[in-house]
């Protein structure tokens, strides 16, 4: 089927098309095989994680100028370096400090924080990786054992949760990418916005919210204290919870830094983001419609840290800090990174200074995406959360 894509995007190659389509019939079957319609969490989910056809799950290239989106890992390595600088200290704190990195993507943050606490000497017992994308744990596992051959045997790759975790959890854009509910707003109560098929094509329908929806709706508006008004729509992640609350119960003691872009819940349910948020990445191009291009663009929501930080408290960690990612690598010294950088050649410095623009610059990642650091037990507390704390505004 040809589709007339809006937004000025790119047409999908032909390959790509046909692996949407294949992604997308089997997407049909499901609505089929529930009634009619299914939640758009579990659109979500099959478009992102269907065995061998979701977008996370089938072997498209993802990462860099060649994929669909930038990380912060693929745009410098200062990045990476940043963080293991916070994890020295905490490592050097907890005996038998292991680090767990979870979506660990091109496996370039991976590298780079183990690069640096080689450095430091500050090495953890054990690198852990939870990748669900089968494609993209061969290629980390390519990287990581082709640039840290004398390390690799600490590196390892896991099918599921460990039991226990002690010194680092590292997740970087990974609570973006979990699915997340759609809701509207009416004068009679919540509804939930599910995906149908007609004639072919995806489209949205509405049915009265299950509770669990209608009650985290309930306890949003309580929360911010005014009822959202009639036909507000927006969404609310129920996996982003329960993930960090299976995370909590595994940290014996140790550090948490999650990663991602996300506001305060006042911010995320202002009168004024009517139609939340939810974006679409494809070919570089950023947009809002998720029932298009199915398994072959990125589907995301920003991150509502105020949830995030209630479970937390409520599992009993500590909230170290929560900073936007520019002051997060301006506090955690990332001049220390740049001492060479008079040295350099010209086209390297130059290069450099626009990779730090994109790092820090609010109108870049610098205030969209944010860094909660979390903890258990007695640890030093990270310098990159000495500067502009927000957790107030939680």
């Amino acid at each position: 089927m040809q589709h007339d894509y809006a937004f000025s995007l790119p047409q999908p190659d032909a390959v790509s098309a046909a692996h949407s389509e294949r992604c997308a019939d089997y997407i049909r079957s499901r609505i089929h095989d529930a009634g009619g319609s299914i939640s758009f969490a579990e659109f979500m989910h099959y478009a992102l994680y269907a065995p061998r056809l979701g977008y996370y799950s089938a072997g498209t290239r993802k990462f860099g100028d060649d994929g669909d989106f930038v990380t912060a890992p693929e745009i410098s390595p200062l990045f990476g370096r940043v963080i293991a600088r916070q994890c020295a200290g905490v490592l050097r704190n907890v005996p038998g400090g292991a680090i767990l990195e979870f979506g660990a993507g091109s496996g370039r943050l991976a590298l780079e924080v183990l690069r640096t606490l080689d450095e430091l000497d500050a090495l953890p017992t054990e690198y852990s990786i939870m990748e669900v994308s089968a494609d993209l744990r061969e290629r980390q596992q390519r990287l990581l054992r082709r640039e840290l051959p004398g390390i690799a045997d600490r590196i390892s790759w896991l099918d599921r949760m460990p039991e226990t975790q002690r010194g680092v959890v590292i997740a970087n854009e990974v609570l973006d990418a979990l699915p997340v509910e759609r809701f509207m707003r009416r004068s009679g109560g919540v509804c939930q916005l599910r995906v149908g098929d007609e004639g072919g094509e995806f489209v949205f329908v509405d049915e009265p919210a299950p509770d669990i929806l209608a009650a985290a709706v309930e306890s949003i508006e309580k929360d911010i204290g005014e009822r959202l008004p009639d036909n507000y729509v927006s969404e609310v992640s129920l996996a982003a919870p329960a993930w960090l609350r299976d995370v909590a119960q595994i940290l014996e003691h140790g550090m948490i830094l999650l990663f991602d872009y996300g506001v305060s819940r006042r911010e995320y349910y202002a009168p004024d983001r009517n139609e939340g948020w939810l974006r679409c990445h494809f070919r570089h191009r950023a947009h809002s419609d998720p029932l298009i291009l199915t398994g072959i663009q990125d589907l995301t929501a920003w991150v509502d840290f105020s949830a995030i930080a209630e479970v937390a408290e409520r599992g009993g960690l500590e909230i170290l800090g929560y900073v936007s990612q520019s002051q997060f690598l301006l506090a955690g010294d990332i001049e220390a990174e740049l001492q060479d950088f008079a040295d350099m050649p010209i086209e390297s410095q130059l290069q450099t200074a626009a990779q730090i623009k994109m790092l820090t610059l609010p109108g870049e990642m610098g205030e969209n995406v944010k860094c909660l650091g979390l903890a258990r037990g007695d640890i030093p507390r990270p310098a990159a959360f000495d500067s502009a704390d927000r957790t107030h505004t939680l």
